[in-house]
């Protein structure tokens, strides 16, 4: 099966696409590479890639592959705020454009890397796939407007999947230390404190990149018949904490850790807690070989390999919304993200 991996060369991508390789798929990419100066340990897996903007595609560019795993799009909640707009542009916009050339160019499956914050303010219920979406933020707004456009394009000929990934952790060569466990796993290492930015109370479902980059793989090689306009939470039931709990399983594992409260940590209005049964009884083929405090330790032995520091990964290097601004600021990123002239 022929697959292109838009946004091959982010955090999730830079996981997915060396084991897409190993399951035997052939894997091209589709990536501007924002972040090529923010590599962190491995070097990425190299495969040919296509240097476009996700908004730049034409029909042509995606004839020929059988499957579209769709990962490009503003990645946070940090950038979302920056400019919501452009986030609707990119993550919603952008996505529905590309399904519906990918429709008409022949692609046959178009898998799409939705979340769980699609669900926003839920409560401390557990919800599932069929729960209604609160989003509270121009990242979750984006993402549910795109899977209610996406929907309407599938059919017998061109399947749509969405994958609603919970809050992603663990290593990857373009590691995000704004995510929650990779970042209290990086305040405990550097500082000795485990900082909570938040009061503590929300619930989050969590999920190892590599499994989110399972999932991925069960979709594609599922019949259509099980995935087509079909939604999945991506993660365990079993790995839904809340902040504070994921706090102290970074300082049991962390030597010499402790819990503490940054000076502006203030109420979160995302709180949800999610159902992800009907992955593991839909597609035979996931099966999550991580939890959150496996993912910690690995974590923990990353930051000790590579002598992670404070000013790093609170820097405008690994900071991704530090990292857009100083390339902005520097006339290397215009205001829409899109490379100026020379690009390296």
């Amino acid at each position: 099966m022929k697959v292109l991996v838009t946004g091959n060369k982010g955090y999730i991508g830079s996981v997915l696409v060396p084991m897409l390789l190993e399951e035997g798929f052939d894997v091209t990419g589709l990536d501007i590479d924002i972040f090529r100066a923010c590599t962190y340990g491995n070097e990425l897996q190299e495969i040919k890639t296509i240097n476009k903007d996700v908004r730049d595609v034409e029909i042509a560019d995606l004839k020929g592959f059988d499957a579209i795993i769709h990962l490009a799009g503003l990645s946070n909640d940090p950038l979302g705020d920056l400019n919501p707009e452009l986030t609707y542009e990119l993550n919603y916009k952008a996505t529905v454009s590309l399904a519906e050339k990918a429709k008409a160019a022949g692609v046959k499956r178009f898998v799409f890397s939705s979340s769980c914050s699609t669900y926003g303010a839920s409560g401390d219920d557990f919800i599932d796939e069929t729960s209604e979406f609160n989003p509270v933020t121009p990242y979750g707004k984006s993402k549910v407007l795109a899977e209610q456009d996406l929907i309407k394009l599938g059919d017998d000929k061109f399947c749509v999947t969405f994958l609603r990934n919970a809050t992603a952790y663990g290593y990857s060569p373009r590691i995000r230390f704004d995510l929650v466990v990779n970042n209290l796993a990086a305040w405990a290492y550097t500082t000795g404190k485990v900082l909570l930015k938040s009061d503590g109370k929300p619930w989050r479902p969590l999920v190892h990149i590599a499994d989110i980059s399972r999932a991925f793989i069960a979709v594609l090689k599922a019949p259509v018949e099980l995935v087509n306009k079909e939604a999945f939470n991506v993660g365990t039931k079993t790995d839904n904490y809340r902040i504070s709990e994921v706090a102290n399983i970074v300082k049991d594992v962390v030597p010499n850790s402790i819990v503490g409260f940054a000076s502006d940590a203030s109420p979160d209005t995302r709180n949800y807690r999610v159902n992800c049964d009907k992955i593991q009884r839909v597609l035979k083929d996931f099966m999550p070989q991580w939890n959150v405090k496996k993912g910690v330790e690995e974590l923990y032995g990353i930051y000790q390999k590579y002598a992670l520091t404070e000013q790093e990964f609170e820097g405008e290097k690994y900071r991704r919304i530090t990292h857009v601004k100083m390339l902005i600021e520097k006339g290397k990123l215009d205001k829409s993200l899109r490379w100026i002239g020379e690009d390296d």
